[in-house]
């Protein structure tokens, strides 16, 4: 187009492909969603994109950038879809590693890591086509990009999934149409070196699109309603939690005591893609966007009172809570499925024939050993993540006079399951039938476990009467020899047990003293006169044969390193001054390596609560919630 000068200042004419983008920025500030979002945006040229590149959006060390091609020529409703494009980039975390296909494996001291397995330019073309979903979906701007199911016929439902379909299809990885770059250019620019979240971090850019698509929501509900707040009318699945208070008494009670979070824009918040249940404020929250049947969302309420009734929550002691939450989904599917409440979802229900009448526990015990493949399924929440969600540290909502939700949970499956046994309303399979009775049973603290692994190992030494060593009471009858009741004679350390104390950096001082108080009282308790403990980071420290009192106030802790425990293990196992039954006690934060060999010796580990141990473990493991 030509330029001409301005009348009054002789300036040159804004460019129309440059006024256009600026009109499309104007429209982005303007939108209730998209005014809300970030991206730092870089306004470039020809010479930098390409001519046929409208922008790219980049993710460097966590920060998002658009770049603008300025002399792209388009209109502004098309400038306003282009950003609105990048902008969803960075809020759906299309470039976050742990949402890129891949598997779940650990590193030498036990910790998660992510590690991406895809190809990244046909993971890029399914990003592209689900934002063109959304886009449309919402009708927002305009674009000239062709229909999606002229050319990509596979389902809709997120990334992973059109990714998997193109995978399968074999999607020409040249087909760039559906993005904001040239027809055979990537339009995300950074995928090699994917963004990793430590575990106290978010990705703004979704936590921010989070807030910023509730906020436009209320206020589309709010103008809508002229200012007042709207009143929802009962949706499916409250008539679907209805249901089981009106016909099914194994879970009526319970399903009194939840209330429904049917909302499209919540879930978005929490990353919810079919259900998921917070026990801590009793809220059950369903996307109305999964599609699911009356059948289905019986079968998937169904299963989130089931997590919150049988102490899911509490259960986990220091398991790990996606893990631990895979193993209770196994169990529970199973159970529903026998006894036939709804119908099985086609998506996020983990069932498997191996898992029948087994544990949540030692279901978990299993699949730990296997993280490829347990570690990233498809649950009710979605790909990666755990259906159980909130916290205990956000404290328990009371339900009604002094009982908390925790009591009311318990007492409403055990009740639940007198009524529905008296009325004979149908088959209870015999393991959910054993895991609700033993609710009425309150847990074992560790310190009690503790003092019963001691009972196990020591019983109290037997006691015989001397005359070597006269009784106290001997001075009032002189005449009288009186013997003193003295333990049985044996080998000096007959009766010990070994102590392997992790002394790594990871380990405080305040871990390692309440650990050892609780060990040493203990010890004594049951007259063991010494113990052996060995301190351990990547090298042992002997500390020798110490007394209780020694143990427990007189310690000088070595070492503070890495962690390796198997050089202190291997020193008590090779002593010989040490018994060959001699039981062997390991006190550690979990971050250890990833196999442990005790040879065949009785042993325990205390661990903190929270924490757990980077294989299966054979010797029992007290969780102990003071050594946070």
């Amino acid at each position: 187009m030509g330029k001409r000068k301005d009348k009054k200042g002789g300036g040159k004419k804004v460019p129309e492909e440059v006024r256009n983008l600026e009109q499309g920025r104007a429209l982005i500030a303007q939108h209730p969603l998209f005014s809300r979002l970030e991206g730092y945006i870089c306004l470039e040229g020809n010479g930098q994109l390409g001519k046929k590149t409208a922008a790219i959006t980049q993710m460097r060390e966590k920060r998002g950038f658009l770049y603008l091609n300025q002399h792209f020529l388009q209109q502004p409703l098309e400038w306003a879809y282009t950003i609105a494009h990048c902008l969803l980039h960075l809020a759906f975390g299309h470039f976050d590693a742990e949402n890129l296909p891949g598997f779940w494996d650990e590193d030498g001291k036990g910790r998660k890591i992510w590690h991406v397995s895809c190809d990244k330019v046909l993971w890029n073309i399914a990003c592209d086509i689900y934002i063109t979903k959304f886009l449309r979906d919402i009708k927002f701007g305009k674009t000239n990009v062709p229909m999606i199911e002229a050319y990509y016929t596979g389902p809709l439902v997120d990334e992973r999934t059109i990714y998997e379909h193109l995978a399968a299809a074999h999607f020409p990885p040249d087909c760039h149409i559906f993005g904001t770059g040239a027809p055979d250019r990537m339009d995300m620019d950074g995928l090699d070196q994917p963004a990793v979240y430590e575990k106290n971090e978010k990705n703004e850019y979704t936590t921010r699109f989070a807030f910023a698509l509730a906020q436009s929501v209320t206020d589309a509900v709010s103008e809508a309603a002229g200012g007042g707040r709207s009143i929802r009318p009962s949706n499916q699945a409250e008539q679907a939690a209805s249901w089981f208070m009106g016909h099914y008494p194994l879970l009526g009670a319970l399903a009194s005591g939840f209330k429904i979070i049917y909302d499209t824009a919540v879930c978005h918040r929490y990353d919810i893609s079919i259900a998921a249940v917070d026990v801590t404020v009793a809220e059950v929250y369903v996307n109305p966007a999964a599609g699911l049947s009356p059948g289905e969302l019986r079968f998937v309420l169904a299963h989130e009172y089931l997590h919150a009734g049988l102490q899911h929550h509490e259960r986990c002691q220091g398991r790990d809570p996606y893990l631990w939450n895979v193993a209770c989904d196994f169990v529970i599917n199973g159970w529903l499925k026998q006894m036939q409440v709804g119908e099985v979802p086609q998506r996020g229900i983990l069932l498997d024939a191996q898992f029948d009448n087994v544990s949540a526990e030692e279901v978990y015990d299993r699949i730990v050993s296997d993280l490829k493949t347990y570690a990233k399924l498809d649950t009710l929440r979605g790909y990666g993540k755990g259906d159980l969600v909130g916290g205990s540290g956000r404290g328990f909502r009371q339900a009604s006079g002094n009982m908390d939700l925790d009591e009311f949970y318990r007492s409403a499956l055990q009740n639940g399951l007198e009524y529905h046994k008296a009325d004979g309303r149908g088959l209870v399979p015999y393991g959910l039938e054993q895991e609700i009775r033993a609710l009425s049973l309150p847990p074992v603290p560790w310190d009690v476990k503790l003092a019963q692994w001691f009972d196990l190992h020591f019983a109290l030494a037997e006691r015989h009467r001397s005359f070597a060593r006269p009784s106290r009471r001997q001075g009032s009858t002189p005449d009288i020899p009186r013997p003193r009741l003295v333990p049985a004679q044996s080998l000096e350390y007959d009766r010990t047990f070994g102590v392997v104390i992790d002394t790594s950096g990871s380990m405080s001082a305040k871990q390692i003293g309440y650990a050892l108080g609780a060990v040493a009282s203990y010890a004594a308790s049951k007259e063991v006169p010494y113990a052996r403990v060995v301190f351990c980071d990547a090298d042992a420290y002997d500390a020798g044969y110490l007394a209780p009192e020694d143990i427990a106030g007189r310690v000088r802790v070595k070492g503070r390193g890495g962690t390796v425990l198997q050089p202190g293990v291997d020193l008590l196992l090779d002593a010989k001054d040490f018994p060959k039954d001699g039981p062997i006690l390991i006190i550690t934060d979990g971050w250890i390596e990833e196999h442990l060999s005790l040879g065949g010796r009785e042993h325990a580990y205390i661990l903190p609560a929270g924490r757990r141990l980077p294989f299966r473990p054979k010797g029992e493991v007290f969780y102990v919630k003071e050594l946070k």
